[in-house]
């Protein structure tokens, strides 16, 4: 996975609550590709549960239009707005979790609306031969968004294009360096 480096940092008044990182109370989501998906590994806290060791559904939207809107920002390139988000909530996610994974991709494109699905998944494991599996997906969603035409994206949006580090970064690297 190579980090999405967030191209907003340094503009005044920056404050988005789901992914700049100096917001106090905001989630302080970072971004990584990994091929077509958008990644994000995210640590919940008691300060994020509803119902004890649970984290709230209204939280779990944020996390998934946040990484949602990412796969538009970075794959396509422009700036996007929420038009429709449909969510399914399968298993309770717990607060208790050393992290969650958040997934995200372009499912379809028809003209100017984008239809992005997400995920939060539980981690993943490695078995005695290294062979990864995947985490258990707690929740997913389906976003809607209409995307704008890349100059109107930044005249008006202040839309900014993202890079990416050069550097492949495992999940274990990503953790540590959260720490």
């Amino acid at each position: 996975m190579r980090l999405i480096k967030n191209p907003w940092l340094s503009m005044p008044d920056y404050n988005c609550f789901g992914c700049c990182p100096t917001n106090p109370i905001g989630t302080q989501m970072r971004f990584y590709e990994d091929g077509d998906d958008i990644v994000c590994l995210w640590h919940p806290t008691q300060n994020h549960q509803s119902w004890i060791n649970t984290l709230h559904g209204g939280i779990q939207a944020v996390l998934l239009d946040e990484v949602c809107g990412w796969v538009v920002f970075h794959k396509l390139q422009t700036a996007g707005v929420t038009a429709k988000m449909e969510m399914r909530y399968h298993k309770p996610v717990s607060t208790l979790l050393p992290y969650i994974e958040l997934r995200a991709r372009l499912q379809d494109m028809r003209r100017n609306v984008a239809y992005v699905h997400g995920e939060i998944r539980t981690p993943g494991t490695k078995d005695a031969n290294g062979l990864f599996t995947p985490g258990e997906v707690l929740c997913e969603c389906l976003c809607t968004y209409f995307t704008f035409p890349q100059d109107k994206a930044k005249e008006e949006m202040m839309y900014i294009p993202s890079t990416t580090d050069a550097e492949d970064l495992s999940a274990d690297q990503i953790l540590s360096e959260a720490k």
